[in-house]
């Protein structure tokens, strides 16, 4: 089975891209990131025509968003981050029934941070501590579990076209990496690193500067399996394609091939 994630910066503008994309990618679960819109506005029609007959959504106005889209029947939702008060729409987690025993996903859009210092970076770091919180306990209800979406973290150099003018900068911090390391210290695998990769990957590209043209990006958006999924992942992949599409998201989806029937 294949599943994906994708920042999208806005479903209302990017759906098309998202139909377009789901035709020459038939993937079995499709993990969206900042939907900026209500759950009263989500495509559900338009996705179940595409074969998504199974959503959850986690919506808000104007800003965040999550969505799970399943072609299988998800059950055990859950939104946000248990004991966080939090306002935004950020953590979603649902559970497949696959014929080799229940997959959990949990799909995260992670807080951006601004900068190391400010009132956004501290409220990044206690939320990433109430994330780490909360892993801990799904990891332990459920073993065979996947955590993915646009994590706001380059989690090592070579995840950025210039970690040496960035080092320390936000998405490149060392209490930002630290917390990438803790959550693998859960029981986690980083899936793109499980296989040998090109150099200067990415997920990210800013807007300004023809940072695409460049290559000028990040590798943020990531793919994390549980340990006894590790054995079951056949490939990761970063789709570049979209993003030389007219008007695109600034993210690329990044797709994870488990060795399991969907």
């Amino acid at each position: 089975m294949k599943i994906t994630t994708w920042n999208v910066n806005s479903l209302t503008a990017r759906l098309q891209h998202v139909l377009d994309w789901l035709a020459a990618n038939p993937v079995d679960v499709l993990c969206l990131q900042e939907l900026k819109l209500t759950e009263d506005k989500f495509p559900l029609m338009a996705l179940q025509e595409a074969g998504f007959t199974h959503c959850a959504v986690f919506g808000q106005k104007t800003y965040n968003g999550v969505a799970i889209l399943s072609r299988a029947p998800l059950d055990g939702v859950v939104r946000n981050i248990d004991g966080l008060d939090d306002p935004a729409s950020r953590v979603i987690g649902a559970t497949l029934a696959l014929p080799s025993g229940p997959l959990r996903i949990v799909n995260a859009y992670f807080v951006n941070g601004q900068a190391p210092g400010s009132e956004k970076f501290a409220y990044k770091m206690a939320w990433l501590d109430g994330l780490q919180r909360h892993m801990a306990e799904e990891l332990r209800r459920h073993p065979r579990l996947v955590l993915l979406g646009d994590f706001n973290i380059a989690p090592e150099d070579r995840d950025s076209y210039d970690p040496v003018g960035l080092h320390e900068t936000i998405h490149h911090s060392t209490p930002e990496r630290a917390h990438f390391q803790q959550l693998l210290a859960l029981g986690l695998v980083d899936s793109f690193r499980l296989f040998e990769q090109p150099e200067k990957s990415f997920t990210w590209w800013d807007y300004r500067m023809l940072g695409y043209q460049k290559n000028r990006g990040l590798r943020i958006d990531h793919i994390l399996v549980s340990e006894p999924l590790r054995a079951a992942v056949r490939a990761c992949s970063i789709d570049r394609t979209p993003r030389k599409w007219k008007q695109p998201s600034d993210h690329a989806p990044v797709t994870v091939t488990l060795a399991l029937e969907p």
